[in-house]
């Protein structure tokens, strides 16, 4: 069982972000220095994502979003993809029941279409299945890419002009956000990216404009509640200024 306490962070007061954006990455790496196949680390860190997303929901964070699977990751070799199509499988007839103890809503983000028709049911009944839960928000990111979530806000804002259903005028902030895969939900507070790596990706490029980010070097499958509690306390000591003083 991962231990959970009080931390510095509660003792302080300091606040937690209202939405944690979580890089997941590591795994391949993580396996090459084990003498495994990569598809082991992505194995490995499956199991890391179901125990920190039942951490943040212990913490309090309104919703998290973990980045599982990218428009660009389509370039690996095919073996690799259908390993982690697998594990999605997986994941979504086993895990699901596990978070069925869990006060947490599952919600995918991304363009499906590109998803094998027995994926897509999975998603949609785990959506459904869990719609009537009132905690955090789980976003899971799966052929995603924010330039594509741009993209599509953008054709579909064209489609309701060209129809007559909005005016040039109207389009604001808050339209392109009521047309992203995560209109209703907080913006981004936090970034955290463990495995060493310093950017962004491609990941919820308009969501993060305000976002701090946090940067570990620990690979993805050696990530721990402790990580995640040190890396949210160094959040709740920013001092957020959003452009003012």
């Amino acid at each position: 069982m991962a231990l959970f306490r009080k931390t510095e962070q509660e003792e302080q007061g300091l606040p937690v972000p209202a939405h944690l954006g979580i890089i997941m990455d590591g795994n391949g790496r993580w396996a090459k220095k084990r003498g495994l196949p990569r598809t082991a680390g992505h194995a490995a860190g499956a199991k890391v994502f179901r125990t920190i997303a039942k951490h943040c929901e212990k913490r309090g964070i309104r919703t998290v979003t973990f980045y599982t699977f990218s428009t660009e990751n389509w370039k690996r070799p095919q073996a690799e993809v259908d390993a982690i199509m697998d594990l999605l499988r997986q994941y979504l007839k086993e895990s699901l029941a596990d978070f069925q103890k869990e006060n947490i809503r599952t919600r995918f983000i991304g363009d499906r279409s590109a998803l094998s028709a027995d994926i897509q049911q999975l998603m949609q009944e785990a959506e459904e299945s869990t719609a009537h839960k009132t905690g955090m928000d789980l976003n899971l990111a799966i052929n995603y890419g924010g330039r594509a979530e741009l993209v599509n806000a953008m054709r579909r804002i064209a489609e309701q002009v060209q129809a007559g259903k909005l005016s040039p005028e109207a389009i604001d902030e808050d339209c392109v956000w009521q047309h992203l895969y995560t209109a209703g939900q907080p913006e981004v507070d936090m970034i955290l990216r463990p495995s060493g790596e310093y950017r962004l990706s491609n990941f919820l490029i308009w969501q993060c404009a305000y976002a701090e980010y946090v940067f570990e070097d620990i690979l993805w499958p050696d990530f721990t509640v402790r990580d995640l509690d040190k890396a949210l306390e160094e959040y709740g000591k920013r001092h957020r200024r959003f452009g003012g003083l």
